[in-house]
């Protein structure tokens, strides 16, 4: 919930590399849960955090998306759309489960939580699988958050 203090993990990106929640919280992090690589929503809305990442990094924001999908699905879903920020496997949905981004057939939901540098959540919402808030829509309302 927001004001609370964000959960703690780490999980393998699509090279391989380690990245820990709380070791990168030298600038917020946006979590975004998505339901998988290659999908038709969510290939829209990485693609679109991608193409307005700029816009995000001038409010000093780092984009982490995070799946069950594995490490090889999403080195291969990084190539394929230009993506410049890591994908995380969260295969045993570790990081999924403490941020309540499973659904209820044991999916993962399509979730955003923004956590500051001193690792309290700042902002979470969750939409329908068939939707996203688009890059302008989160910024906007970044731009108004301590």
């Amino acid at each position: 919930m927001v004001g609370d203090i964000a959960k703690d993990f780490t999980l393998n990106d699509q090279n391989g590399v380690a990245f820990n929640s709380y070791s990168n919280l030298n600038r917020k992090i946006l979590l975004v849960f998505y339901p998988g690589d290659n999908t038709p929503v969510c290939t829209k809305q990485l693609t679109d955090y991608q193409i307005h990442r700029e816009l995000f990094e001038k409010l000093d924001i780092i984009i982490i998306g995070v799946s069950t999908d594995s490490e090889k699905s999403h080195f291969d879903f990084v190539k394929k759309c230009s993506l410049g920020f890591p994908l995380l496997a969260d295969v045993d949905k570790d990081a999924i489960k403490k941020y309540n981004a499973v659904n209820l057939f044991g999916g993962v939901k399509r979730k955003v939580v923004l956590i500051s540098e001193d690792r309290k959540i700042l902002y979470e919402k969750e939409v329908m699988p068939f939707r996203y808030q688009t890059s302008k829509q989160l910024v906007r309302l970044f731009e108004n958050i301590e």
